[in-house]
């Protein structure tokens, strides 16, 4: 005779947003967000947005690598950074930049890292925090690490960790989240989804309806958030920091956003993307979906837009110079960054490239 097992799933993943891709806001807004934060988080945001441009104007003149663009990741990553402690460690991927200058990595050394100069991940002002991860989901191995250390020591410290929606596909990524719920670690799991992996489209990447619900087989807390709205994603990183730094376990936050630009500056996406769904994200993107609310709100006046913008630039320029005339870095330098002791197998290698450049061994 078949018997039957009684199972009960908890399936509710919510969304999260607070300002409307109209302009208008529910309110009231979370008691976490504050008109200063909000201007704060715009000059961030806009000062971001002015380097990307600047970057990729760089790359196209053979002053920079190969450079992935942030246009569309603005208002996640400056919430996570603003949301974050000093102490807490950051593990990111490669389209991070706005949450790596406000953890403290300068403008110039992300410019380094770019042009293919290591000392560009040496970072002077947040050494814990991990160098960018271009290898897909291997971060979040990391970062479980990084978190396994800290439930450990018992420090009040959180690991926060971000990826791409395609890296949640990736073994690495369903390893690290399964180990994070088992272990109960103070890691916080944000999955940008900026709706493509390269050329894949994000329904072809995964059946779930979406990519939080991922946690429920971990057994941790999964939320998605519209990741145009500032507020929203502030509001749960800054939630799940708080569960983190209480021993309450780990939580994944799907935020929900759009890749403006290309995947990088070797890419195309006007070959597989529609003019019209692009179109259509602009007009609802972080920096100016939040410069209208504060305008609204007489936060934020066009005078101050415009001074703003004048200060964003120099401060790029500065920055930009400070790349510009760094001295390169000696050749065997990209062996020295990767072990603490050279593996035999590559001292052969190392010693014939400082021979070849004549470098003193």
């Amino acid at each position: 005779m078949q018997s039957t097992i009684q199972c009960n799933y908890a399936f509710n993943i919510p969304g999260i947003r607070y300002l409307l891709p109209d302009n208008s806001a529910q309110s009231p807004l979370p008691e976490t967000i504050s008109d200063e934060l909000l201007i704060r988080a715009y000059q961030h945001m806009r000062l971001i947005r002015i380097f990307d441009q600047k970057a990729i104007a760089l790359q196209r003149t053979g002053q920079l690598g190969t450079y992935p663009s942030c246009q569309g990741h603005e208002g996640v990553n400056t919430a996570i950074g603003l949301a974050m402690h000093p102490d807490d460690v950051f593990v990111p991927y490669y389209r991070d930049q706005a949450t790596l200058n406000l953890r403290g990595v300068k403008l110039s050394e992300i410019l380094r890292y770019w042009g293919g100069d290591e000392r560009g991940s040496n970072y002077k002002n947040c050494p814990q925090d991990l160098p960018n991860c271009v290898p897909i989901a291997t971060q979040f191995c990391h970062a479980a690490g990084i978190a396994s250390a800290q439930k450990i020591k018992g420090n009040k410290q959180a690991t926060v960790v971000t990826g791409g929606d395609g890296s949640t596909s990736k073994g690495d990524f369903l390893e690290a989240l399964n180990l994070a719920g088992a272990w109960h670690l103070p890691l916080v799991l944000v999955v940008i989804n900026n709706q493509w992996a390269i050329s894949t489209p994000r329904k072809a990447q995964c059946n779930a309806t979406t990519l939080a619900q991922k946690a429920i087989g971990a057994g941790i807390p999964g939320v998605v958030v519209d990741g145009d709205d500032f507020t929203a994603v502030y509001d749960q990183v800054h939630k799940a920091l708080q569960r983190a730094y209480l021993g309450k376990g780990p939580t994944l936050i799907e935020a929900i956003t759009y890749r403006l630009g290309d995947h990088t500056t070797a890419d195309d996406a006007t070959r597989y993307r529609a003019r019209e769904e692009v179109e259509n994200a602009w007009k609802t993107e972080s920096v100016t979906r939040l410069l209208n609310y504060l305008k609204i709100r007489e936060l934020w006046s066009e005078e101050r837009e415009q001074q703003w913008r004048v200060t964003c630039k120099e401060t790029v320029d500065v920055e930009v110079k400070d790349y510009l005339n760094t001295p390169p870095d000696k050749p065997t330098a990209m062996f020295e960054h990767l072990y603490e002791t050279l593996p035999r197998a590559y001292l052969a290698q190392y010693e014939e490239l400082a021979v070849s450049t004549r470098e003193d061994l």
